[in-house]
């Protein structure tokens, strides 16, 4: 129940665009960057699972790299998700996924 609590509050629906893009191909990678924000936040929320909130970065860097491993998705990329669903802020994703 507290999950799902937590959740509601940190996924926000982003507000929409000012102006929705006349460009087909500027709406579609817009979507295209939501779905993929979307799915780094599911991936963000299954890194939380794994090193709680509690954990500092680097604790949680030892604690995520076997499951990053065998995953297939860099370390950093997962301490990136993981940061995005803890904050919600899609700045946390820089530089890594975005």
């Amino acid at each position: 129940m507290v999950r799902q609590a937590v959740r509601d509050v940190r996924t926000a629906p982003p507000p929409p665009p000012a102006d929705p893009p006349a460009d087909p191909t500027l709406a579609a990678l817009r979507r295209t960057v939501d779905d993929l924000t979307a799915s780094t936040h599911a991936i963000g929320e299954l890194m939380l699972e794994v090193a709680p909130a509690y954990l500092s970065e680097t604790e949680a860097a030892d604690v995520l790299a076997p499951l990053c491993e065998e995953i297939g998705e860099p370390l950093d990329h997962g301490l990136a998700a993981r940061r995005y669903a803890l904050s919600g802020d899609r700045r946390a994703l820089h530089g890594t996924v975005l």
